[in-house]
């Protein structure tokens, strides 16, 4: 025996039994040690929101949500300023921008749109880079799974129940015969106000609007109060982000809220922003298909204020 076998420092599980001796040896026994193992410290829990359907596992928080209304807070600031610049520079002063209903509405798109363009590369940015991740399918949009439903039926089916929608909205904002004149008419007032308008409200604000509400805001919010409530809430704010266009309408306020809420619950239901976009983008298409019909091809327009 060794003097290992009386040390009380060093674990018995750390010696190595005897090796047996050689036949016809007259060696003693001879007993090893091994070196004491290496203790692996165990591995950090994983992230809380890998405890989720794969559809709400987005890696940012509360956190990252009120960081994004500060840069869209402070965007829409350094946008406009930069913008008065530009317009100046072709001769549209602010005297003329706050004389001129087609100045203005043209300066509230292009405003719109760089600030709708800049959210969308933050976004990409912020996932690419601090995240490591693939930016379209980690902010929602994955595949649409129909099951043995053919993908096309599915897809048009969800077209026209935009379609649907945005007729059933159309007839209950008639009825509700709101004498207020809302924002949002201003930009109806010439055809290339109202031509920017449909081209932006079709090809970018369902992109931009999807990718935020459906895909950055809701799964935080469903994470934080459930699916339901999630849903509300994430469509509320998008029907409130349009109150300002359709301030003094309070009943078009409300059914946009309506809608907002219907596209997060398909979003929610299939699991993927591709739904909703597909109803937004049909709600908004029948819309102007409705303005051009009425207005005979961007022919009349209501006179100027």
């Amino acid at each position: 025996m060794t003097s290992d076998d009386n040390n009380p420092l060093l674990p018995e599980s750390f010696l190595e039994p005897s090796a047996p001796s050689s036949a016809g040896s007259a060696a003693p026994e001879m007993q090893t040690s091994i070196p004491p193992r290496l203790i692996v410290p165990h591995e950090p829990p994983p992230p809380a929101y890998l405890r989720y359907p794969e559809d709400l596992r987005a890696p940012w928080g509360w956190f990252d949500l009120l960081l994004l209304v500060a840069i869209a807070l402070l965007g829409t600031f350094l946008i406009s300023i930069v913008l008065v610049g530009v317009f100046a520079a072709f001769g549209m002063t602010p005297t003329v921008l706050q004389k001129s209903t087609n100045a203005k509405s043209l300066f509230l798109i292009v405003n719109q749109a760089v600030l709708s363009l800049g959210l969308l590369g933050y976004l990409a940015l912020q996932i690419r880079v601090r995240f490591h991740s693939p930016f379209w399918r980690t902010i929602g949009w994955r595949p649409l799974h129909t099951g043995a439903v053919p993908r096309r039926v599915v897809y048009l089916g969800l077209v026209l129940c935009g379609f649907g929608l945005s007729l059933l909205v159309q007839v209950a904002s008639a009825a509700l015969q709101t004498k207020a004149k809302l924002p949002i008419q201003e930009y109806f007032q010439d055809p290339h106000s109202a031509l920017l308008l449909m081209l932006m409200s079709i090809l970018l604000a369902p992109l931009v609007e999807e990718t935020i509400f459906r895909g950055y805001i809701y799964p935080v919010l469903a994470r934080s109060f459930g699916v339901g409530a999630g849903v509300v809430i994430t469509g509320t704010l998008f029907g409130l982000l349009h109150a300002p266009q359709l301030w003094g309408g309070w009943g078009q306020i409300l059914l946009l809220i309506g809608v907002g809420i219907i596209f997060t619950a398909a979003r929610a239901i299939s699991r993927t922003v591709v739904a909703s976009y597909l109803l937004h983008v049909s709600y908004n298409s029948f819309l102007f298909i409705a303005f051009l019909v009425a207005s005979h091809g961007l022919r009349q327009f209501p006179p100027n204020p």
